[in-house]
């Protein structure tokens, strides 16, 4: 998965010690039947065969996308406590601030943007404004990646405030000069995500021809 539903008692806000501190609960060794099973597989999987190349991953939290990316990637958040933890974890990640002066913001260095279950925390505007600011980080034939849940994953967590389909994802791309490419839901079809809240939507965009 690459976000958990929240817990309906936590109505504390995407910057806090306390969000981090769930979504680092969520990257601990399982243990019994999760172990066994490994449920990351599919999600680890569905990012690997993206075949991003060099990502940056926007809002990473505390790295579980990274550890997917196998040391190809860099990440940025607003969340200290969730960088922190993805550090400790030997992982490359900043706070918002810190990515700006670091030698990892170069501009046109990442064949991906990777925005997964981040734009649901906000409005469309917001969406639109966070992708256009990191767009110039994007090489010139680069792909942005959006993943959010659908409509049970939604509902899971107070800190959600967009629900994101496919169609309000593609409209927020076009206002940052982004056209869609293809999109999907994973890993089931759906309407299996209106019961099931690990269900995602994926798109994938490019710039439109002619846009900077």
């Amino acid at each position: 998965m690459t976000g958990d539903p929240g817990d309906p008692g936590d109505s504390g806000d995407t910057r806090g010690e306390r969000y981090a501190e769930r979504l680092a609960a969520s990257v601990t060794p399982r243990r019994g039947w999760r172990k066994l099973l490994d449920p990351q597989r599919p999600y680890r999987w569905n990012i690997r065969r993206l075949k991003a190349g060099r990502v940056l991953d926007i809002g990473c939290g505390v790295g579980r996308n990274l550890a997917h990316l196998d040391g190809d990637g860099v990440g940025v958040d607003h969340n200290p406590t969730a960088v922190a933890i993805a550090r400790s974890l030997g992982l490359t990640a900043y706070s918002t601030d810190e990515f700006d002066r670091s030698a990892d913001a170069v501009a046109g260095a990442y064949d991906t943007l990777l925005v997964a279950h981040v734009l649901e925390h906000m409005t469309s505007s917001e969406a639109t404004a966070l992708i256009e600011r990191y767009l110039p980080y994007l090489a010139a034939d680069g792909n942005v990646v959006a993943i959010c849940p659908q409509r049970r994953g939604q509902r899971s967590d107070p800190t959600h405030v967009t629900y994101m389909p496919r169609a309000v994802i593609a409209s927020v791309f076009a206002d940052a000069g982004l056209e869609v490419r293809r999109s999907k839901s994973f890993p089931f079809p759906e309407f299996v995500g209106r019961v099931f809240a690990h269900n995602e939507t994926v798109v994938v965009a490019r710039r439109m021809p002619g846009a900077r």
